[in-house]
């Protein structure tokens, strides 16, 4: 570990560029919190570490002398959910922490100027926030326009990019190294080396905040001056804008269209849809009424008020997606071969998954993940029937399972929730 008393700034004051050297060891630890994979130096963290103030002394000596140029980028490609695949780039641990030092510097800048109804990436937000603010705007219109920005991140503009960080800042390493990074080449699954001429890839310490400046211009403030009266929710190029009638949606959405044409970006044909907020007191047949934002589906449900009364809301629960997904991480975990272990340390291994996932989805119709970990529930009992033979009869497993979760509920998180066997 790098002594912090130690790592003085004696020669700071004969670099063309002032950077600090304190930053480098903020953003050293940042990155280091973060984890992360290696990328095309195949360097990890811990390797990095082992050399630690050697390696911090020569990213911080290069990007204070302007000769720091970051290597390529390694990317790999991540499933979606749609049974397509979303390029990741993984930047070297030493090429992390210098666009770490980069936004250290530049986000105290532009974060204070970004728009209120922007909340990805960004300090003291969240995508709950974000759920929740388009629930309440839900309710009081009755018209959404759900966008979805074609490869936002691969198709972003260079030009208009630097043109937009050089409205928050003229300091020219900054700009420098920005520039460097946007036009780094990638490195495929092969070692190829691929030049970029736009985009800039998802996995970056810098792609985010970037992504947000560029956005912040392109739409954010744009619809701030030409559209106050209408309401909105970003996260990152998720947007939700709220409309009164369907005319008003069918006439902002061309002109959204418009507006990203000039930016050089377009609108996904086929994801981008108006949708009715139909509710008990908004009525009619509309083709669309529900869409998905931030792993949530918004759409008409069966709600109970205090009364006890039934109603029908436009509200958000967990999407199919969401769903699919933490289904296929409960397979990864393959409960039901690991009857070597006792049920406590199969709780412990799975209980802080759980939670993070409670936490988020459980934030708006709790009771929509009860189907979610009942598939957990059923692989508990392939274990129950596996460890134990006299419960080899999934009936008897089932039984066995119940008096656990009855005599001691809480061994795990959904049984904490009311996701009872």
């Amino acid at each position: 570990m790098v002594n912090q008393d130690k790592w003085e700034e004696p020669d700071i004051k004969t670099k063309p560029y002032c950077i600090s050297k304190k930053a480098v060891l903020e953003a050293w630890l940042r990155v280091k919190a973060n984890k992360g994979a290696a990328g095309v130096d195949g360097v990890s963290i811990a390797q990095f570490e082992r050399k630690l103030k050697d390696n911090l002394y020569k990213v911080w000596n290069r990007m204070a002398s302007g000769t720091y140029f970051p290597p390529p980028v390694r990317r790999v490609m991540i499933p979606k959910a749609d049974g397509g695949e979303r390029p990741l780039g993984i930047p070297t641990v030493g090429d992390r922490i210098a666009q770490m030092v980069v936004k250290l510097y530049l986000e105290p800048d532009v974060e204070p100027q970004f728009h209120a109804d922007s909340y990805g990436y960004r300090p003291n937000k969240s995508a709950i926030d974000a759920v929740g603010q388009a629930r309440q705007r839900c309710w009081r219109n009755d018209w959404v326009l759900d966008l979805d920005i074609k490869g936002f991140f691969d198709n972003i503009d260079h030009a208009l990019m630097m043109r937009a960080v050089r409205k928050h800042t003229d300091c020219k390493w900054i700009l420098l190294y920005v520039e460097r990074w946007l036009k780094a080449p990638v490195s495929d699954e092969n070692g190829i080396e691929h030049p970029r001429e736009k985009g800039t890839p998802q996995g970056g310490v810098i792609s985010p905040l970037l992504a947000n400046v560029f956005l912040h211009h392109a739409f954010d403030g744009w619809m701030k001056q030409n559209h106050p009266q209408i309401p909105f929710e970003r996260y990152a190029d998720d947007i939700v804008v709220h409309c009164r009638t369907e005319t008003q949606a069918q006439s902002i959405k061309r002109t959204i269209e418009e507006r990203l044409r000039r930016c050089k970006l377009e609108l996904h044909p086929d994801k981008t849809k108006i949708v009715y907020c139909k509710d008990g007191n908004r009525p009619g047949d509309y083709s669309n009424t529900g869409f998905d934002f931030l792993g949530y589906t918004f759409r008409p449900r069966t709600s109970k008020n205090r009364r006890g009364e039934y109603f029908v809301s436009f509200s958000p629960a967990i999407s199919a997606k969401a769903a699919k997904r933490i289904h296929a991480t409960m397979a990864e975990w393959r409960i039901h071969h690991k009857t070597y272990r006792d049920l406590e340390e199969i709780a412990a291994h799975v209980n802080p998954v759980v939670l993070g996932w409670v936490a988020y989805y459980g934030k708006f119709r709790k009771s929509a993940l009860y189907a979610v970990f009942r598939c957990l529930n059923q692989r508990l009992v392939k274990w129950v029937q596996r460890k134990y033979k006299r419960c080899a009869h999934q009936r008897r497993a089932w039984q066995w399972l119940r008096r656990i979760a009855c005599k001691d509920p809480v061994v795990f998180a959904h049984w904490q929730l009311g996701a009872m066997p």
